[in-house]
């Protein structure tokens, strides 16, 4: 028996095996959750249909989160698929490149604009997309932030302010949709090498101080992910919304890095 046997889910922003949600969906799988999967543009489709089907999942849709018409139309047709839906990771993020190289200062309106749709109101819309399908069903919504939602990261720029827009949308959220039983968190995950960090200028310098700098010397994986995401989907969590779960190796608790005695 697994922990999440008899769920639904719609998992979105796998980009490629090594995509954080790629590493959510294993484990919920394992667990039981029947997923869906949503994707944009045709060579995403390609590197997602694939993964998905290797879970045993035909059910991949276009989702563009940019159009409000694409959302719904991809939350109903899984909703009436599944008969409803009982998880959603939304691991969604974009800037563009030119933003994360310049300063902060520098950000362009339209480069502004396009972080903060894409990365933070894009999980209002999927949540507003699910809520008929979700509700009566005590569902789990997770999304991704990143410790540049706090404080200043070099290179990060607009997307630090896009992750913390998002963590405040996950409180909202939490208070809007609680009375409907459905849960709304956050996990703020350590660097990972996936596609979208790979337009982070400095990303190995990231992980080697993550990796040195936390109490557990190393750096996550996307199984701690999965594990943290898993813990947040089952009734295990049944009592916790509204947060922001950290799985980064406890780097966000030091204020100085190492401080042990030599």
């Amino acid at each position: 028996m697994g922990v999440l046997d008899g769920k639904t889910g719609v998992v979105m922003g796998v980009a490629s095996e090594r995509s954080i949600a790629w590493g959510i969906a294993q484990t919920l799988h394992q667990e039981g959750a029947r997923l869906a999967f949503t994707y944009a543009g045709e060579a995403m489709e390609r590197r997602v249909r694939p993964l998905a089907e290797s879970l045993g999942s035909k059910s991949v849709v276009p989702c563009d989160v940019t159009n409000d018409g694409e959302i719904a139309q991809a939350f109903e047709a899984i909703g009436r698929e599944f008969g409803g839906i009982d998880l959603l990771i939304h691991s969604l993020a974009f800037a563009n490149r030119e933003d994360l190289k310049q300063r902060f200062v520098e950000t362009s309106r339209d480069g502004f604009r396009v972080a903060l749709d894409v990365s933070a109101y894009s999980l209002v819309a999927a949540a507003r997309a699910a809520l008929p399908f979700m509700k009566g069903r005590r569902g789990s919504i997770i999304t991704m932030s990143y410790y540049g939602a706090e404080k200043v990261i070099p290179n990060y720029n607009v997307m630090g302010v896009a992750k913390a827009a998002l963590e405040a949308g996950v409180r909202y959220l939490a208070a809007d949709l609680g009375p409907e039983g459905i849960r709304v968190n956050a996990i703020s995950a350590g660097p990972i090498k996936t596609l979208a960090a790979a337009g982070i200028a400095g990303f190995r310098e990231m992980l080697h101080r993550a990796e040195s700098g936390a109490p557990l010397r190393r750096n996550v994986t996307l199984q701690d992910v999965g594990g943290a995401a898993l813990f947040l989907c089952s009734e295990w969590a049944a009592g916790v919304t509204g947060e922001v779960l950290y799985v980064d190796c406890g780097y966000h608790i030091m204020g100085m890095g190492d401080l042990s005695p030599t």
